[in-house]
């Protein structure tokens, strides 16, 4: 299959600049510890207002990143135009940036990190619905197999993307397992000791950046325990890179 050509940005991304401040909340509690062995969900109470939106998040950050520009020397706007604003960068294409002189203007802030401090409600309102992280044209991929071949291309596709300044947004599923079915932005890789660490923006975790390495003698991606996942092997698929993925 021919691959997309790389485009990169105009600049890198910055975990600390290019990240929303706020989460995409955790519908239940997971608990790994069960008697059985089993993983244990809870539902929280109250149901969190802004949760199920990793793949909105994630592919929003990158659309910042690809079509907005932060100008913090500049007055701020009124709410009615940020949305205005927002809405613009959002209705872009999430797989190639744009020109520098069509970029949109977003005076007041030096970037969508601290914009989203400021105007959180305004960007959950703005970037979608749950929906948009189930109704997406790549989640036909997780259903065919997902071979050891198939994960090494992978990661070798996703350490060049990262390394000419492209963010790749992947996919991290366990199909047909339901444990994890999860979106997350790429944008650093180190090789050593035969493991390649990928750092990520996890839309779950937005106060650091999170690591997923890919050991490559066992050609297998991993992600350590957190809060919603207990650690070990995963799939990855890079999405967000064809018109049709």
């Amino acid at each position: 299959m021919p691959q997309a050509p790389i485009i990169p940005p105009l600049r890198r991304f910055e975990f600390e600049r290019d990240t929303f401040a706020f989460p995409n909340e955790l519908v239940c509690e997971y608990r790994f510890d069960a008697p059985d062995g089993r993983l244990k969900m809870v539902p929280r109470q109250p149901r969190p207002d802004y949760a199920l939106r990793c793949f909105v998040l994630a592919r929003a950050a990158r659309q910042f990143l690809y079509h907005a520009r932060f100008q913090p020397d500049q007055a701020a706007l009124s709410a009615a135009e940020y949305r205005r604003r927002i809405r613009q960068v959002i209705w872009r294409n999430p797989r190639v940036p744009s020109a520098p002189e069509r970029r949109v203007a977003f005076p007041g802030f030096a970037g969508l990190r601290a914009f989203s401090q400021a105007w959180e409600r305004l960007l959950k309102d703005a970037c979608g619905g749950a929906w948009r992280s189930y109704v997406l044209r790549s989640h036909w991929r997780m259903v065919l197999p997902l071979t050891r071949r198939h994960q090494e291309r992978t990661a070798a596709r996703l350490r060049e993307r990262v390394a000419q300044g492209v963010p790749p947004i992947v996919h991290l599923v366990r199909f047909p397992q339901l444990t994890i079915n999860h979106g997350m932005v790429l944008f650093g890789a180190e090789q050593g000791g035969g493991t390649t660490r990928f750092a990520a923006y996890d839309p779950n975790e937005p106060a650091h950046a999170v690591t997923l390495t890919f050991d490559r003698a066992a050609r297998t991606f991993g992600l350590p325990a957190n809060r919603y996942w207990p650690g070990g092997r995963l799939e990855v698929i890079e999405i967000y890179r064809h018109w049709w993925f």
